[in-house]
């Protein structure tokens, strides 16, 4: 039998992969664009790019499909290709997957709101996130990663909805920001709440993701290792973004900045370590040789 993610986690720190999304636009994706549809009108595209993460050291990438909920997928048109887009997603990945390495099946936010503040119903979520888990998990990811959740009660939908369709492992990052009360989400959810209720619900691994750059996400991992003994993970930015007058876009925290705060992550208790955005390939290969040295 092949290894799991949890069997590599016993032995060594786990490398995820970067931002897709950058590599996408690097790759001359236009803006506006649903990032989904390239998993079957460029699959060649994505493929190259879930290979220049295995390539750099990554031990497990994520699939591009962020935003392929079926709720999300609607704003495109698309909500009815949504099982087709993530299993076209999942298969671009695992068919480049090397040998003892892994695929996480990328679940993000809906962007719509729950009632009482938006229109739609908890169960909404749910049968929402599930249409997206069971094309992910048919597609033969090895785990799905909710992830830049901002709404602890939305990461709770995508679980059951998760649930309600596979038995693979789901793990679940949140996405908080730093303020004077230190860390909460943008719903105002706090470390420990989303702790509590995450390990409540037998998620067997947790983290953080995306808004705070990797010198920022020192200070939470510890206030998140405080709270709990699961693994953790997490994928910092590369800063803030930025747009040039001629629409690029860029970040504000080089590669050599970023990367010199990855030993403090690992030393305050992150066992699973990626990038977020405007991390790339050549970020994740200097991460590979940290670890390697740790």
């Amino acid at each position: 039998m092949s290894e799991t993610i949890f069997g590599a986690l016993k032995k060594r720190i786990v490398l995820l992969d970067g931002g897709m999304g950058t590599e996408l636009i690097a790759h001359g994706f236009p803006q506006g664009g649903c990032p989904e549809s390239w998993n079957v009108e460029k699959p060649d595209v994505v493929q190259k790019i879930h290979k220049s993460y295995f390539d750099a050291g990554s031990d497990a990438v994520l699939t591009n499909s962020f935003g392929g909920s079926q709720i999300k997928l609607e704003s495109y048109d698309l909500g009815d290709r949504c099982y087709e887009l993530n299993l076209a997603a999942a298969r671009n990945a695992t068919e480049v997957r090397p040998e003892g390495k892994f695929v996480g099946g990328s679940i993000g936010p809906i962007g719509k709101f729950l009632s009482p503040v938006g229109d739609y119903e908890e169960t909404q979520f749910e049968a929402a996130y599930a249409e997206q888990a069971k094309g992910l998990a048919d597609g033969g990811v090895d785990f799905l990663l909710i992830e830049t959740q901002y709404d602890l009660m939305e990461a709770l939908c995508a679980l059951q909805g998760a649930r309600h369709v596979t038995d693979k492992p789901v793990f679940v990052t949140m996405t908080f920001k730093i303020g004077p009360r230190r860390f909460f989400t943008e719903w105002g959810n706090s470390v420990n709440q989303c702790v509590g209720e995450l390990e409540k619900e037998g998620v067997p691994i947790i983290g953080i993701n995306c808004t705070l750059d990797s010198e920022e996400m020192v200070d939470l991992i510890k206030a998140i290792r405080e709270n709990t003994s699961l693994s953790i993970i997490a994928q910092a930015n590369a800063g803030k973004p930025s747009l040039s007058d001629d629409g690029e876009v860029s970040y504000e925290q080089s590669i050599e900045d970023y990367i010199r705060f990855i030993p403090d992550m690992i030393k305050n208790g992150a066992s699973i370590i990626g990038g977020c955005c405007g991390t790339n390939p050549e970020y994740i290969k200097r991460m590979a040789e940290i670890i390697k040295e740790i």
